[in-house]
């Protein structure tokens, strides 16, 4: 029953991604091109969130469907494919979003949502790409344990990850004089810098935030979760069967 519910939920937030990532794409404003040009929806790391969690997902669902099919040895791959993704991207960057983009939409939203997309994207959209995108995360951390990978995997991941985005913003107006966000045009080569350092101060400190409340929830009993011998996530287990120190 644990499984199929769970199996169930990723499938149903897989659809859910799916089905903004396909309206994003659908939407129509003469507005549009002059926003999407250079890079159109793929320069945004917005967008690049939705595609990253729709693809976590869709590895999750996978995940589930083999279980119940396979033995547990035959999908060891996937499961450590799936852990690899969320730890190292799926939950950073989704909580990164989250936090930047309300901090700067909040303190003056013109620097990173300027009023005008609210013809283009009704505010539904609005919160479904930056708002529900954390608490789905979160449930995720809370629903299931992911195994971190070590300090030096996870972070090297991640700034590659991050290095790479902002290499491609810098190559972006490199090419085409324009910014991806209008906050990158307000700042001066000093301020841009301090403001990447941040950025990448930020989402690390995420990173370590998310091991904390994977430890926090699923610590006592992640040795045990993870043998070959146990069921694999239990969501309780009975205190005559805990590793005792």
């Amino acid at each position: 029953m644990e499984r199929t519910s769970t199996c169930i939920y990723h499938f149903l937030v897989l659809s859910w991604y799916i089905f903004l990532i396909y309206y994003i794409s659908q939407t129509r404003n003469p507005q549009i091109s002059t926003i999407l040009a250079n890079g159109r929806q793929w320069k945004y790391l917005t967008f690049l969130n939705l595609v990253l969690q729709a693809i976590f997902y869709g590895v999750a669902f996978l995940e589930d469907v083999l279980k119940r099919i396979k033995e547990k040895k035959d999908v060891k791959f996937i499961t450590a494919f799936k852990d690899l993704l969320f730890t190292t991207l799926a939950f950073p960057v989704s909580t990164f979003v989250f936090l930047l983009f309300w901090i700067l939409f909040l303190y003056n939203r013109e620097l990173i949502y300027p009023k005008f997309l609210d013809v283009i994207f009704p505010a539904w959209l609005n919160h479904a790409m930056h708002t529900s995108i954390l608490p789905i995360s979160l449930a995720e951390v809370i629903l299931r344990p992911h195994r971190y990978p070590s300090k030096k995997t996870g972070l090297t991941v991640l700034t590659v990850a991050s290095f790479a985005y902002m290499g491609r913003v810098l190559w972006i107006y490199s090419e085409t004089g324009t910014w991806v966000y209008p906050v990158f045009a307000k700042l001066s080569p000093v301020g841009l810098a301090a403001f990447f350092s941040l950025s990448y101060i930020l989402i690390i400190g995420i990173y370590l935030l998310g091991e904390k409340l994977n430890h926090w929830k699923w610590g006592q009993f992640i040795s045990l979760l993870f043998t070959e011998t146990l069921p694999p996530y239990p969501l309780s287990i009975p205190p005559g069967n805990r590793r005792r120190n």
